[in-house]
């Protein structure tokens, strides 16, 4: 039997879906493109926007069109949040929430014998544990993304995430250490720690996310650790320390800032001010020296005016982000800011976009340029073209270089000689 995985949305996502398709495996299916023909097509969705639930329903519907007699499955956040909406998505067969993702096996089994419509849909509590969950690899791949926190306890206002991922639990400690000894063994080299509210890892516990990176680094066979997305008010001096001493972890931080603007930043019920931000990002470029701080900034929130704007604007230019994700506000049934009405026309969100996009693509450009001529330490991934090689520096910049030695998997020192909109070009 054959299963194809399509995967919407985030890391946490990518790395339940590789998790299903290991216990798939692990029953005698064969993992397939999506684009193959398959029995089984397993669409976990997002549902972070309306855009992502559209383009899950479009996908849902789109691989029951081009493979009528195969079972398509609906899994991931959107049933999760909008189970009324998943169940009348008909075309799929079988609909679970990423609550029951472990049950993928038993449900798949259970409606081949009597073809049946299966709704699993069980509501996350409060109580609720870490759901245990491992994973033995990470396809082909060099760099592994894993999951060791579920959750979100924050409630920002235009946010459903809490209703789709339930409140904020943790991995412990030893199935962590477990894991990456397996991934370790099976040839990963850099591990990547994701979850839904990360840097509340711990949160109840005895430990916390830097004792998280502590047990990646004391892997011999990984070579580099990182973090996924944090929120800023999480990442205290005592964090910040204890990360510091840690010499495979990789001083890439991806803050979530969302705007540059205080008021706004209270308006959407995020726990800190822009200059709380700020300070935290000057903290971690003096405590790490190639420190690199990308982030998600949202325009046109709710009654965002151009004053509110220009002020994120301006806050963002003054940070200097490696890289920034830009997109405009839409409007999340559900959530505490969908009450207050959307009052920033589409028209004029996509113009804010496009300012904050340019500013940010022109530092983007001038942090690229001042590379030229340095030296920096890149792990080789994959062969993008014959003989061409791309990899990462620690702050996740893509280099590519031509080789005519196989280097995936090898960390090799080169030197910046050009770059483009995606990649620096070395030698």
């Amino acid at each position: 039997m054959k299963a194809a995985f399509y995967t919407l949305g985030c890391k946490v996502n990518q790395y339940e879906s590789e998790y299903m398709a290991e216990l798939l495996k692990n029953a005698g299916f064969e993992i397939v493109s999506p684009d193959s023909d398959a029995d089984y097509y397993i669409i976990n969705s997002c549902t972070v926007t309306a855009t992502a639930d559209q383009k899950t329903r479009q996908s849902v519907r789109k691989f029951k069109r081009k493979h009528p007699d195969s079972t398509v499955i609906l899994t991931g956040c959107m049933p999760q949040a909008f189970p009324d909406e998943a169940k009348a998505l008909y075309d799929a067969d079988i609909v679970l929430s990423n609550k029951n993702d472990g049950d993928i096996l038993d449900l798949i089994n259970s409606y081949n014998i009597n073809k049946n419509r299966i709704i699993e849909i069980n509501e996350h509590k409060v109580n609720d544990e870490f759901q245990s969950c491992s994973i033995q690899n990470f396809g082909d791949r060099i760099r592994a993304f894993v999951k060791i926190e579920d959750g979100c306890d924050r409630f920002c206002s235009y946010c459903i995430i809490p209703k789709s991922r339930g409140r904020v639990r943790s991995k412990p400690l030893d199935e962590l250490k477990k894991e990456i000894d397996t991934l370790a063994e099976g040839g990963i080299k850099e591990i990547v720690l994701v979850g839904i509210n990360l840097s509340s890892y711990g949160k109840g516990e005895n430990f916390d996310i830097a004792d998280a990176v502590k047990v990646c680094n004391e892997n011999d066979k990984i070579k580099r650790v990182r973090l996924g997305s944090l929120e800023p008010d999480h990442i205290t001096d005592n964090i910040i320390e204890r990360l510091s001493r840690l010499e495979k972890f990789c001083p890439q931080f991806h803050l979530s800032l969302q705007s540059g603007c205080s008021k706004t930043l209270k308006n959407m019920n995020r726990h800190y001010t822009a200059d709380e931000y700020k300070e935290l990002c000057d903290k971690l470029r003096n405590t790490f020296t190639d420190a690199s701080i990308t982030t998600d900034v949202m325009v046109g929130f709710h009654d965002e005016g151009e004053d509110e704007f220009i002020e994120s604007l301006d806050f963002v230019k003054k940070i200097a982000f490696e890289k920034v994700h830009v997109f405009p506000y839409s409007e999340r049934k559900g959530t505490a800011a969908s009450k207050r009405g959307d009052n920033v026309p589409k028209c004029e969100k996509e113009r804010r976009a496009s300012i904050m996009i340019k500013e940010t693509e022109n530092i983007r450009k001038e942090y690229l340029k001042n590379l030229i001529g340095k030296e920096c330490s890149v792990l080789f991934e994959n062969e993008v073209e014959e003989n061409i090689y791309q990899g990462y520096t620690i702050s996740y910049l893509p280099v590519r270089i031509k080789s005519s030695k196989n280097l995936i998997g090898e960390e090799v020192t080169v030197k910046i000689k050009d770059y483009s909109n995606d990649f620096c070009i070395a030698e």
